[in-house]
């Protein structure tokens, strides 16, 4: 079973670019505080590089 990561949204995407409020819808956070649980993928990993100033990443076991 592929490892699992947990994104939690730590700041506003007001004033964002277009591309990185697509990142944070894609991985499901819409509000500051929600988190959401997504495979650990290069896919994802990329998504999370582009918006890492306005996330924070744990590890789920």
């Amino acid at each position: 079973m592929a490892q699992k990561i947990k994104v939690t949204q730590i700041r506003s995407s007001i004033g964002s670019q277009k591309n990185q409020k697509a990142c944070l819808r894609g991985l499901g956070l819409r509000k500051i505080n929600s988190n959401s649980v997504l495979e650990n993928t290069p896919e994802i990993r990329g998504m999370i590089q582009k918006i890492n100033h306005l996330v924070r990443i744990d590890s789920v076991e």
